[in-house]
């Protein structure tokens, strides 16, 4: 799998009969390594280990509904209360993040209402604070840590 803009951590990957599985410690099994789930792991291990965010406040593919349509998001992050403070949209290397992915999360947000919206590839990230006031977001260099 290509390096990615993050910092490299022991993922567990084995091989299967038909394909290569790599661990997911959120939903404690092993999943179909693809690209995209190459960059959600990495990502989620960035969560963990360098920004502090317990793992009982991740989700990975939580499903949700809009317009009758089921959706899920790749990582959603709860605050302390349960409600959802962050949604990350993963998508592979070689997919160009473009307007598109960003009006995707932003879908999600009418429903999930976060405050940090993050879009990555692995190589290119994109961070953004909800500004519930002026009705836009504000685009950060990086998302705060966990604070309890």
């Amino acid at each position: 799998m290509e390096k990615l803009n993050l910092p490299s951590y022991p993922l567990k990957i084995k091989n299967s009969e038909k394909h290569y599985l790599i661990f997911d410690e959120i939903r404690k099994k092993y999943i179909v390594l693809t690209p995209e789930e190459w960059v959600r792991q990495h990502y989620i291990h960035f969560l963990l280990k360098e920004k502090q965010y317990p793992i009982s406040l991740i989700a990975v593919e939580k499903q949700f509904t809009i317009n009758n349509l089921k959706k899920r998001s790749d990582i959603l992050v709860f605050n302390s209360n349960g409600t959802p403070d962050i949604i990350v949209e993963c998508k592979a290397p070689s997919v160009k993040i473009t307007q598109d992915t960003f009006d995707q999360i932003a879908r999600y947000n009418l429903k999930l209402n976060a405050n940090y919206l993050i879009v990555t590839n692995g190589l290119e990230h994109y961070h953004c604070k909800l500004d519930s006031l002026n009705e836009t977001y504000i685009f950060l260099e990086e998302i705060p840590g966990y604070k309890i």
